[in-house]
């Protein structure tokens, strides 16, 4: 009979679904890390919410893991990479308190508007403070939502209820989805300068990490009100208080924290700022909502195999898994390629299998793909629920197969969709398991990808690789692979550069300027 540790606090009645399917239970809470580290390697799953800290060193102490359940969305608890290698699935439960946390972030924003937990203190303190509290109404005014995937379309729904206008910022919201919700989809200059309050939705990524600093603050309309249910890290607390203290930012409504559990915080005791401690979540029905789905899924795991909403597994048969294991290395490098230069919102994706592919059983290829395409903004993005998020953002998905193809045994070619323009990359396998690029747009190109990369459109002019590579020197950076391709000689060229470290903003900002340069970005896999 498989084993679990319960670890965090959960629901009585994942208790009783772990053991009406055959899952024994034990509950350990409040476990130090010596503790668990002990005793983990008795089980064969172990269920978490937020306190519980799965390691390397954990992880390493426990030869029968097989799985780690995270009852809620965040999984920054867990050492992803040192499961993945250790063949630990790592699955959460996304869904399952997003009206809660939405909830939460409408009703910070009532609070911000009207002074309700000041008004609250001062009343209780014996004081009739009635005219220092003037607050201003929500009609009429404009939210800007940062990240308007499953929470943030919930507090678009409510605000619009409340007769406000909505404006959205999000790569990955297209045209009709933002139509349907009846939001406007913006950029995030145009957010900033409109929004009376701004509410964040997003996970923390690199491309996300301290979005609201002390430039973009600067650009949003005076008297803005800001309010952070998401992500610790998205904010510059420092920028934010400075921001507050001049008076252009009127006031921060905040549930999340740099560092948590935040104990000291430099906007704490500033009487324009809201905080909670990271309640999102933090109801009766989420915590309930959570913990019987995160039971039901390690239960089917542990005793049928089944895998939902793993986060570094694809669903896959036994039988079919060593014949997809080098494409799926494949599917997920185009996507991640194509979502990482995509920056306008996504339309459509076809996925085209030619060749050897195309006699295997490609959906779980096309769901890789798309976790692949969906993750560099979406972090809670997996095999499992890339295609539901891709049909709640109305994006439209094709899979062709074609059995023979022209120059290589195999190919995957992805076309990339959006809101300005089209763009296709190809693949294939060499020696049958090395993952290739072949094929950028219309450029031919032959590459293996690498954990850095530099990715250059640009017009094909003479002296522009001895330039790039004056750049990359004069920056410390070691080449390590240089390939080229062009459409036709004076026509567009386009570069794949792997390098031997990460390429810091301020290199990437002297390529972008280099002479004949179009584009230029900084790839990470």
């Amino acid at each position: 009979m498989p084993k679990v540790l319960i670890s965090d606090n959960l629901s009585p009645r994942a208790v009783e679904i772990f053991k009406e399917r055959g899952v024994e239970v034990d509950i350990r809470t409040g476990l130090k890390p010596d503790e668990l580290k002990a005793i983990i390697g008795e089980y064969d799953g172990l269920a978490i919410r937020s306190a519980t800290k799965v390691t390397k060193d954990v992880l390493e102490a426990a030869p029968r893991l097989r799985v780690v359940g995270r009852a809620g969305i965040g999984v920054d608890n867990v050492d992803i990479p040192a499961a993945t290698q250790r063949g630990v699935v790592v699955m959460n439960t996304p869904f399952g308190n997003s009206i809660t946390t939405a909830e939460h972030a409408v009703a910070m924003m009532f609070a911000l508007a009207r002074d309700i937990p000041q008004a609250n203190a001062s009343t209780h303190a014996g004081k009739w403070e009635k005219n220092r509290f003037m607050g201003v109404e929500l009609t009429g005014k404009t939210l800007g939502i940062v990240g308007c995937g499953n929470i943030g379309s919930i507090v678009a729904e409510r605000a619009l209820g409340l007769r406000m206008r909505v404006v959205a910022f999000d790569p990955f919201l297209s045209l009709d989805r933002a139509a349907d919700l009846g939001v406007e989809k913006v950029d995030l200059d145009e957010l900033l300068a409109r929004a009376d309050f701004i509410t964040l939705h997003t996970p923390k990524t690199e491309s996300t990490k301290n979005l609201l600093n002390a430039a973009t603050l600067a650009k949003c309309r005076p008297g803005v009100r800001i309010i952070n249910c998401a992500r610790g890290g998205l904010i510059v607390e420092a920028d934010l208080k400075a921001a507050l203290e001049s008076g252009h930012v009127a006031g921060a409504a905040l549930d999340v924290f740099d560092v948590e559990p935040a104990k000291e915080n430099p906007l704490f005791g500033m009487e324009q700022v809201i905080c909670t401690p990271h309640l999102g979540a933090s109801t009766t029905e989420a915590q309930e909502n959570v913990a019987l789905q995160v039971a039901e899924q390690m239960s089917d795991f542990l005793v049928m195999g089944a895998v939902t909403n793993a986060l570094n597994a694809p669903s896959v048969s036994a039988e079919d898994a060593p014949k997809l294991k080098p494409y799926m290395k494949l599917a997920e490098q185009l996507g991640s390629f194509a979502g990482q230069i995509t920056e306008s919102g996504l339309t459509s994706v076809e996925i085209e299998y030619e060749g050897a592919v195309a006699e295997l059983n490609v959906k779980p290829l096309t769901q890789i793909v798309l976790m692949g395409l969906l993750r560099p903004l979406l972090d809670s993005v997996n095999m499992v629920n890339a295609p539901v998020i891709a049909r709640e953002r109305d994006i439209r998905i094709s899979e062709t197969k074609r059995e023979g193809t022209a120059d290589y045994q195999t190919v995957i070619r992805l076309t990339v969709g959006t809101d300005q323009r089209s763009r296709s990359l190809t693949g294939t396998l060499f020696g049958g398991d090395k993952p290739r690029i072949v094929g950028i747009e219309e450029v031919p190109i032959e590459a293996e990808l690498s954990a850095h990369m530099l990715f250059i459109r640009n017009e094909d002019k003479p002296g522009f690789i001895g330039k790039l590579g004056t750049a990359l020197g004069e920056a410390g950076v070691n080449i390590a692979t240089f390939h080229l391709g062009r459409t036709a000689p004076g026509e567009t060229a386009i570069a794949l550069v792997s390098v031997d470290q990460k390429i810091a903003g301020g290199l990437l900002e002297r390529v972008s300027t280099l002479p004949s340069v179009v584009t230029a970005k900084a790839l990470t896999f």
